[in-house]
This record gives structure tokens, C-alpha cells and sequence, in this order.
């Protein structure tokens, strides 16, 4: 059954993303997010660049919006946790793209704006 949500889990459920502008975070190049969405839960994993390995879980708060809290340890065995709520989209490609608003909870302070774009094999 198709409900005001689904566009979300069409265009998250198990895709890949790659990091298209994280100025102020810790991902970046050779970061990839691995997302699952089960109706309004989300879950994601992710490594690369300086994450050695993290993790996110939210939830689908609109048509084509989100919610995550996330966690990581990173290369130089930093663990750090934050929140973010972001957009889903479509780029001129027909990629799905993803925009957040972040900030830090624990092992940093501050945040910032990031986006991604869907890894197409």
C-alpha cells in the first residue's frame, strides 16, 4: 500500500551515497552511507575517508523529510555522536540526493550543512 511516506523509503532503501559537500563534518571522500527503511524506521551504516565505521538511525518525519541520530568511531579512535534532519530529493540526473542541517552531541561541538548523492552502479 502506497502512503504520503513511501517516496522516502523508494528513494533510501537500500542505496548507497557518497558525500557531494560536508564542508564542516567528518565525512567526506570515500565516505559511503548504507541506508534500510523499514515504513517510518531508518538505519544506515557507514565507513570510509576518516570514519572507520558508523552508524545512524531516525526516522521519516514527512513526504520527503528525515531524522537521524548517528554515532562514529573514526581513524584516529574518536567517537563522536550528533543529530540531523534532512531532505530527500531528485538532482537533473535522476539521483537521489539527501541535504541536512547537523550538529554535534558528544565528542565535538558545533554543526553545520551537508549533502549526498546517490552511488549509481
Amino acid at each position: 500500500m502506497e502512503t504520503l511516506f513511501s517516496q522516502v523509503s523508494e528513494r533510501l532503501h537500500d542505496r548507497r551515497f557518497a558525500v557531494a559537500d560536508n564542508t564542516q563534518g567528518l565525512s567526506g571522500s570515500g565516505t559511503v552511507f548504507h541506508y534500510c527503511v523499514e515504513g517510518l524506521g531508518i538505519s544506515s551504516s557507514y565507513q570510509g575517508g576518516r570514519i572507520r565505521v558508523g552508524h545512524q538511525v531516525g526516522r521519516v518525519t514527512g513526504p520527503d523529510t528525515i531524522e537521524l541520530l548517528f554515532h562514529c568511531l573514526t581513524t584516529e579512535d574518536e567517537i563522536l555522536s550528533g543529530w540531523s534532519r534532512g531532505v530527500v530529493g531528485v538532482d537533473e540526473a535522476g539521483r537521489t540526493t539527501l541535504s541536512f542541517v547537523w550538529g554535534w552531541l558528544s565528542g565535538a561541538s558545533g554543526g553545520g550543512e551537508s549533502s549526498y548523492v546517490e552511488v549509481v552502479a
